[in-house]
């Protein structure tokens, strides 16, 4: 049998990015020989990510449009074309057996080169509400993984799976990693703890509502662990250097996610599908803040998924600055509305999506395990 042959394409932020390489993981685990191909936006970070992950990327100079008027729209007509150019001949050398979209314009380009050519696409949306670049593309795909009820508004009926979002398979039994995880961050296990999580860019709204109130953790004796992203960090290292004997700290990036979801007792996130999904599987309290700038408003629909069946509190990001650390507080000391948020978030977990995507994949390359 000839090697199965994948190409997956989706990026701009790790919400794209990490379901793609969950999807890529998978499909190596149940079809070793597997030959898989990224295909990203030159300059965004999967260029940098999908490398580390372990597989091979190829750059296409596709851009977003701007939603205000701005010089690089104009450029946007000649990059569009320069892609299209780019990942047909990609398809026609790599030959692949099927395509897979994750969302964010990189896909448009290779899914439109591979569906002209008859090559079968699966798109994966994460959000409550679809992504302009899989709306597009959802007329020529074959079949469309969701992760919310009701996507019949976006796409045909027929060719909706309910899956859930793919997830890192390590985050699945995290209560066993608990004291592992107080070591690696050494923190002490005595004390509540709660991580904040800006997504893999930051979060300007969540990092100033913490700057306020590092002192109020601090005098309440509550851990905390701050993921700042890239831009934010420098700062915010300042800002914790006195509370570091407080085990008060920041840091850019966490890349043991398993092991942060471990120790906390809450975690204040913003409300991107993948984020959404991670917190129902580790079944963790959460404060979200929705990114208000997210395209038609879609992390506050994703939040209010959660907060509708009690299984999440919402902050909106215009009043984290006076109210976030208040209710985080509050919630860290009310161990009832924990394990009620708790219980909730956990109900609704999809936790074999990673696979049941991975095997539609299969099916659509026609090939049998």
């Amino acid at each position: 049998m000839k090697p199965l042959k994948v190409i997956l394409s989706g990026g701009g932020t790790g919400g794209h990015i990490f379901p793609a390489v969950a999807i890529a993981n998978e499909i190596k685990k149940l079809v070793p020989d597997a030959e898989i191909l990224f295909v990203g936006a030159l300059g965004k970070m999967e260029m940098e990510k999908v490398p580390a992950a372990g597989y091979k990327i190829i750059g296409v100079p596709i851009a977003g449009l701007q939603r205000k008027f701005t010089l690089s729209n104009l450029k946007l007509p000649f990059l569009i074309i320069q892609s299209l150019l780019k990942t047909r001949k990609i398809v026609n050398e790599f030959k692949p057996d099927v395509v897979v979209g994750t969302g964010g314009y990189a896909s448009g380009p290779l899914l439109k080169a591979a569906t002209s050519k008859g090559i079968p696409a699966l798109l994966q949306e994460q959000n409550s509400y679809a992504g302009i670049t899989n709306k597009i593309l959802s007329k020529k795909a074959s079949k469309i993984c969701v992760a919310y009820e009701g996507m019949e508004s976006f796409f045909s009926k027929e060719k909706i799976i309910l899956t859930g979002n793919p997830v890192r398979q390590d985050i699945t039994n995290i209560a066993a990693k608990r004291d592992e995880a107080f070591d690696f961050f050494k923190l002490d296990k005595t004390k509540k703890t709660i991580l904040v999580v800006g997504g893999s860019l930051g979060a300007k709204g969540i990092n100033e509502a913490m700057s306020e109130g590092l002192q109020s953790l601090a005098d309440q004796n509550i851990q905390l662990i701050w993921q700042t992203g890239k831009t934010y960090f420098e700062i915010a290292k300042q800002q914790t250097a006195p509370f570091e004997s407080k085990n008060i700290r920041a840091v850019d990036f966490i890349t043991r996610m398993d092991l942060a979801y471990a120790f906390a007792d809450v975690v204040i996130s913003r409300a991107g599908a993948g984020a959404i999904s991670e917190l129902c599987i580790v079944s963790k309290p959460s404060i979200l803040v929705p990114l208000p700038t997210a395209a038609e408003d879609h992390q506050t629909k994703n939040a209010m998924s959660l907060v509708n069946k009690k299984a999440a509190l919402l902050v909106k990001d215009i009043e984290a600055k006076t109210t976030l650390i208040t209710q985080a507080i509050a919630l860290i000391n009310n161990e009832a509305l924990r394990q009620e948020l708790s219980k909730n978030c956990g109900a609704l977990a999809l936790p074999n999506s990673t696979s049941i995507i991975a095997h539609e994949v299969l099916k659509l390359a026609n090939y049998v395990l």
